[in-house]
């Protein structure tokens, strides 16, 4: 049974830093897409990043470039997502979901399995 299980979400200060982690279990990850995505309470869920099959490919919402980066580790079966120079803006819960295939795509309706989420808060 196909499962993704995000962590290392909390509690940060404006302008800190959290890794957070899709641990995949039941299939393996090198033969899919993974993306992250936000949902901030009242707001649609919003595409953050995503990396394909490749490593090299990735792709991000404008409003993360150049803070945040996507990476995969396809031993350890995981996908990262650091997040750098946070800002309250980034508050939400992020999920990570998994597209089998070389599609690269930030559409949440294109991804059919999901995590259940981390929350991530930025405040002082």
């Amino acid at each position: 049974q196909l499962q993704l299980v995000e962590s290392g979400g909390g509690l940060v200060q404006p302008g800190g830093s959290l890794r957070l982690s899709c641990a995949a279990s039941g299939f393996r990850l090198n033969n899919y897409a993974i993306g992250w995505f936000r949902q901030a309470p009242g707001k649609e869920r919003e595409g953050v990043s995503c990396i394909g099959m490749n490593n090299g490919w990735t792709s991000y919402e404008d409003s993360v470039k150049g803070r945040f980066t996507i990476s995969r580790d396809n031993a350890e079966n995981t996908v990262y997502l650091q997040m750098n120079n946070l800002e309250p803006e980034d508050t939400a819960v992020y999920y990570c979901a998994a597209l089998s295939g070389w599609r690269l795509t930030l559409r949440a309706v294109d991804y059919p399995d999901w995590g259940q989420g981390t929350q991530v808060t930025v405040s002082s």
